[in-house]
């Protein structure tokens, strides 16, 4: 859940093929001259088609250890690739400072990507031991910390807003008591304290599913970035512009279409308006959800949960960020014992 499902994350050539790209591109309508934002970089899949197609790309990327791949793509398309290292929720200042005032596209490919769920040092998986770690930037607040520092109840919080996990109560309760014995530190224990606690029902989910999801979204602050994202986007792009948002998990998808709907993305309705007033749209051509084809998620088994939604920016001036009416799960992502 949360993931970007790619084909050989960890390389980069033919074989590199990010989720629905076709899709992605048919959105995009990458052509010389045009300049499309990759914010969630990875390892620089949809950034090579992009290319490709002989347009610009600025990418984005706050992992350091996609470094290597962005370096690749600029020798290889020298004047037409730049690479940005920060966060997607700065993205139009960051490219502010790489000189560019406006976009025609943006893409953001929302979660985890496999090449970081391979990297057993990264803490990501409950499949493969590793440390507790699960930070995208290699820097704050580690799911270790959250696991061995937060209260009961705030962790029992955490887990069930971003997890989704009817059971946090009772896993929480288990990482307390298992806790006050030892530090949590490795991955493979926390799955297991997980799963003593709630079972493990045969060809369900592995029990830890959520309760890392929730864990990497709380150390990332991802529903945070997804907000502050969508918004510095609709300050980039040009009227016209594209943003094709692909996600992976109710909680992302529900915010990016009530982000997109019409009645979400005016401002809030003044009392004080004329009834039936509202202050126009900012997004055009809204699209409906578009998920893999049969094709796609039978070549690639992990594609299945992804989501596409688009829009066209239209020519109403962007809003400041808010969060009330997009359905961001309410979460502590701090929580003393």
């Amino acid at each position: 859940m949360g993931e970007k499902h790619l084909i050989n994350r960890g390389e980069a050539g033919p074989e590199h093929i990010p989720v629905m790209l076709k899709e992605v591109l048919g959105v995009l309508m990458p052509v010389s001259g045009r300049l499309i934002v990759d914010a969630t970089f990875g390892a620089g899949g949809y950034s090579r088609a992009l290319l490709n197609e002989g347009t610009s790309v600025f990418a984005i990327d706050r992992d350091p250890a996609v470094i290597p791949f962005a370096e690749k793509l600029a020798k290889e398309f020298s004047g037409r690739f730049r690479f940005a290292a920060g966060p997607f929720s700065k993205l139009d200042e960051l490219a502010a400072n790489a000189g560019e005032k406006c976009a025609d596209g943006v893409v953001l490919d929302i979660g985890l990507s496999s090449m970081q769920l391979a990297d057993q040092g990264r803490g990501f998986s409950f499949l493969a031991d590793g440390p507790l770690d699960m930070r995208m930037s290699a820097k704050g607040q580690s799911a270790a910390d959250i696991v061995n520092q937060f209260a009961e109840k705030a962790l029992a919080d955490l887990i069930f807003a971003y997890g989704e996990e009817r059971r946090s109560r009772r896993i929480a309760k288990a990482i307390v008591m298992a806790r006050a014995e030892k530090p949590i530190e490795t991955t493979l224990e926390l799955a297991a304290i997980v799963e003593k606690a709630i079972g493990r029902k045969p060809g369900a989910i592995h029990p830890a599913t959520r309760s890392f999801q929730a864990l990497r979204i709380a150390v990332n602050r991802e529903m945070d970035e997804l907000v502050a994202g969508l918004f510095a986007a609709e300050r980039l792009l040009s009227e016209g512009g594209r943003l094709a948002v692909v996600s992976f998990h109710s909680l992302e998808d529900r915010i990016v279409k009530r982000f997109f709907a019409a009645s979400k993305s005016a401002a809030q309705v003044s009392r004080h308006m004329p009834r039936g007033e509202e202050i126009a749209s900012r997004w055009a051509d809204v699209s409906k959800a578009i998920k893999p084809g049969g094709e796609e998620i039978a070549l690639n088994p992990r594609s299945r949960s992804a989501v596409l939604r688009f829009a066209r920016r239209s020519d109403q001036p962007w809003r400041k960020t808010f969060y009330q009416g997009l359905g961001v799960p309410a979460a502590k992502l701090t929580g003393a014992p």
